[in-house]
């Protein structure tokens, strides 16, 4: 027996038959609405690959002028033996993430994240945390889930204007203030308009540096002129740093969006064939109804 409350109100209309939704002219709108979405995500992606395109051509001009200073350093760096002393591991370590606040780039900023994470991961609960710097709000929306505590400063702000040497003197004299014994920094080399590779850069300590057994040879320093050579070091392996994954980023942006806008023309090409035959089956169905009431009536 079924059971009806007494809130139910039951109509009933004699000789009333009962419409069914059209269900065609409703694939239809949803179709067409479909359509015009994916349309306009079509026109942002080229728009952000034609942006992205100036800026990767004015980020690899500027990538030439900067590769003397990070080079410049890393040929100090072997020759004096600086690379080789003992690190000085009483004061802990730490490691510079560049990346920057924008995505829509691909795995550029996963990338870095992902080898500061595997890094982290191999330390022993024991041992001094390592801190991370991290240069862009992407890294530290990365990494902040499982290791917030390693996580010393974070620099905003990044990506949205070209990096400048005034940025890294910034970057450099917040770092210089965390005092670490050794450290590195994580960033994406750029190596081609669709290639780049994460790679690292030491950081040295003016301890260390000052414990490089060919450094005296050049002159005989102090550990002031020590101090102020590891700030200018430091700032200048940043800039360089933040120049290439810059360009990396740009490169990447720029590949995304056209896989984007691609892939955006193949959907409006399979939606348009798509609407195109159910529009057509909803006239050749009318015509059918059309047709067959004609003929009942004769």
């Amino acid at each position: 027996m079924m059971m009806i409350s007494n809130s139910t109100k039951l109509v009933c209309l004699k000789g009333a038959a009962l419409q069914q939704p059209n269900r065609s002219m409703a694939t239809l709108k949803q179709i067409q609405m479909r359509l015009k979405s994916v349309t306009n995500i079509q026109k942002i992606t080229q728009s952000m690959k034609m942006v992205s395109a100036a800026k990767y051509a004015r980020a690899e001009r500027e990538l030439r002028q900067a590769r003397p200073y990070g080079d410049g350093v890393k040929a100090f760096f072997e020759k004096s033996g600086a690379a080789e002393a003992p690190a000085d591991n009483n004061n802990g370590k730490v490691i510079v993430a560049i990346t920057s606040d924008r995505g829509l780039c691909g795995a550029v900023h996963t990338n870095v994240s992902k080898a500061i994470r595997n890094e982290l991961s191999t330390e022993l609960p024991d041992t001094v945390q390592t801190q991370v710097f991290c240069v862009g709000d992407k890294s530290r929306a990365l990494l902040q889930r499982l290791y917030s505590k390693n996580i010393a400063v974070v620099a905003n702000e990044v990506g949205r204007k070209p990096p400048t040497f005034l940025d890294a003197s910034k970057v450099a004299n917040e770092l210089v203030q965390l005092n670490f014994g050794s450290g590195k920094i994580v960033y994406n080399k750029f190596k081609s308009v669709v290639s780049y590779k994460t790679e690292e850069v030491p950081l040295l300590s003016a301890k260390t540096m000052l414990a490089a057994p060919k450094l005296q040879s050049y002159d005989s320093i102090d550990e002031g002129v020590i101090e102020s050579y590891q700030e200018f070091t430091i700032a200048s392996l940043i800039y360089y740093a933040m120049k290439q994954s810059a360009c990396s980023e740009q490169s990447s942006r720029m590949t995304a969006m056209d896989n984007a806008s691609k892939n955006a023309g193949e959907m409006i090409s399979k939606l348009t064939l798509t609407f195109n035959r159910t529009r057509q089956a909803v006239i050749t169905r009318e015509l059918i109804e059309i047709i067959s009431g004609a003929a009942a009536l004769e």
